[in-house]
């Protein structure tokens, strides 16, 4: 089956098309741009410039698989709004996969758990801890680097490499969710068919701006 796999919870754009059956995954095509204001502009030309590349059109597609977070509110917005509009344009499911998570199916495993951490702005961290097989055994989270408590010694993503000093990992790869990475996690439900989770993002802290909560009080001089 044929997978387009969005994310926008970091500062990378990244959509990409994926193959997928019960023995392998392959990743035919991507487009990948770091740059945390451009979620909006350019996730719709990278995910049909994918497409391009990859020789099919978006009417091939079986489904979608959409990093959901967590992330800042306003990119995170970018992709899952995109992925919702082309599952209900396309009539295909749209799958919601934690974005931390596809960063850890990605990690070279070893013998030791990790962590992967992304940059939450704020000097904050999103961070979730695995263990040696890729387990989520904590989180996801979001606090300063100095106040996350992990034995783990090495860390995935972005904000690893900002903050490794404050947290005491030493980084490695990868840096963001890949399409891989994305549709990797979603595998056995695409596989099944599963229905489905709603596609719900996860922000995990309130945006910076709310609404009022109630009128002021006028009163005459």
């Amino acid at each position: 089956m044929l997978v387009l796999a969005i994310d926008t919870s970091t500062p990378a754009v990244t959509a990409g098309i994926v193959a997928v059956d019960e023995s392998e995954l392959t990743t035919r095509a991507d487009r990948v741009t770091v740059d945390p204001r451009a979620h909006g502009e350019l996730i719709t030309p990278h995910a049909l410039a994918a497409a391009e590349a990859a020789g099919v059109t978006l009417r091939d597609l079986d489904a979608i698989v959409c990093g959901v977070g967590p992330g800042p509110f306003t990119g995170l917005r970018a992709g899952m709004a995109t992925a919702a509009a082309y599952g209900h344009a396309l009539g295909i499911p749209v799958y919601p996969v934690g974005s931390l998570d596809a960063i850890a199916a990605e990690v070279v495993r070893t013998d030791k758990p990790f962590l992967v951490l992304t940059d939450a702005r704020r000097r904050e961290v999103y961070w979730a801890e695995y263990d040696a097989a890729g387990t989520r055994v904590s989180g996801p989270h979001v606090q300063r680097p100095a106040e996350v408590e992990t034995t783990s010694r090495v860390a995935a993503g972005d904000g690893a490499l900002q903050y490794a000093d404050a947290i005491g990992v030493v980084p490695i790869e990868p840096r963001f969710p890949s399409p891989a990475g994305l549709v990797r996690v979603a595998r056995e439900a695409l596989l099944a068919g599963a229905t489905p989770e709603p596609l719900t993002p996860l922000y995990l802290r309130r945006p910076d701006a709310v609404e009022p909560t109630g009128r002021k009080r006028v009163t005459s001089p």
